[in-house]
């Protein structure tokens, strides 16, 4: 029992703990009371409603890490689908060539990215607090793009596009396949890579890795920089899911993004926190609020159970991290 203990403790952490107590509670209860939960179509809009979410979340989870925050990252999202779609536009629209698709790529990410290292070189040589470099971005952000945009969307792009946000291969949607991708990539950075390493040491104690050696100023911008190329990834599949662009799409997603990292044992304070739990913890989320529609409750007590759910994981994450240092300590 105590090898399994601890090789869980290695592989996921304690707090894995809190997502997968709560994805059993809510697969029994919604699993008994809701018809057809337990069924395909369910898993299926689960896969397709996921991606969107996740890579925001993704996008928030590297600020969050370092002790900061991003809030700028829906509108980051949406200004990279707009010079997406404004390079579709240029290149004939609904008749516009595959290249022209990958030229559309590389704007939304050179886009997004711009937006990040603009937030994270702010955060970096003024010192100022993330929630507000991030908030007055945000603002800067969606200005802009309703400035631009005279608060319309952009729509009419080529056929071939619509399949990367409703097609699927080998039966799986292929914006979870994309999101899935991301999630390897952001798991790998975490663990493998020296910005990872980095990046949590500065929101362990900035001054502290500061003091040995490295370059903080750095990691914090390449922080946001990859923040906001994440971003363009979210904007990109919103373009093809929607077939439009507009400033204001997911806007309402800003704050479960937060609510799924919190729930994914992110440290709120920054220093600490694994991908997984979080990729569990936004599985959770979407079932819960496909079991409340199933059984015909209103959309706003999801969100109100949300909140309730938050509560409930953070403590069981609590009490199993207690659980694990005690049985480090007997081992």
């Amino acid at each position: 029992m105590k090898s399994i203990i601890h090789r869980f403790n290695a592989t996921f952490g304690a707090d894995m703990a809190g997502p997968l107590v709560a994805f059993v509670a809510v697969m029994l209860v919604f699993g008994l009371e809701a018809d057809n939960f337990l069924s395909a179509g369910t898993f299926g809009s689960v896969a397709f409603q996921l991606p969107e979410l996740g890579l925001l979340t993704l996008a928030m989870l590297l600020p969050l890490l370092t002790g900061g925050i991003n809030l700028s990252i829906t509108f980051a999202a949406n200004l990279s689908g707009l010079a997406a779609a404004w390079v579709l536009q240029a290149y004939g629209g609904v008749n516009a060539p595959p290249s022209a698709f990958l030229l559309a790529c590389i704007a939304a990410l050179m886009t997004g990215a711009a937006a990040g290292a603009l937030t994270g070189a702010a955060i970096a040589y003024t010192r100022a607090h993330p929630i507000l470099v991030t908030l007055s971005m945000m603002i800067f952000l969606r200005g802009l793009g309703e400035f631009l945009t005279r608060g319309g969307d952009v729509s009419g792009f080529p056929d071939y596009v619509a399949p990367i946000g409703h097609g699927s291969v080998l039966g799986l949607p292929i914006p979870l396949l994309i999101f899935i991708i991301c999630v390897g990539l952001w798991h790998l950075l975490l663990t493998r890579a020296k910005l990872g390493f980095g990046l949590l040491m500065i929101g362990s104690n900035i001054e502290a890795a500061s003091y040995s050696g490295l370059n903080t100023r750095r990691i914090l911008i390449l922080v946001y920089t990859l923040s906001g190329v994440m971003c363009a990834v979210a904007g990109v599949i919103m373009l093809a899911r929607f077939n439009s662009v507009r400033v204001g799409h997911g806007e309402s997603y800003l704050l479960i993004t937060v609510l799924a990292a919190f729930l994914g044992g992110i440290n709120p304070f920054g220093g600490f926190g694994r991908v997984i739990p979080v990729f569990v913890a936004l599985i959770v989320l979407q079932l819960l609020s496909s079991g409340l529609n199933l059984m015909g409750a209103n959309q706003h007590l999801a969100t109100a159970l949300w909140g309730v759910l938050m509560i409930v994981v953070m403590a069981a994450r609590t009490l199993a991290s207690k659980f694990f240092i005690l049985n480090r300590r007997k081992g």
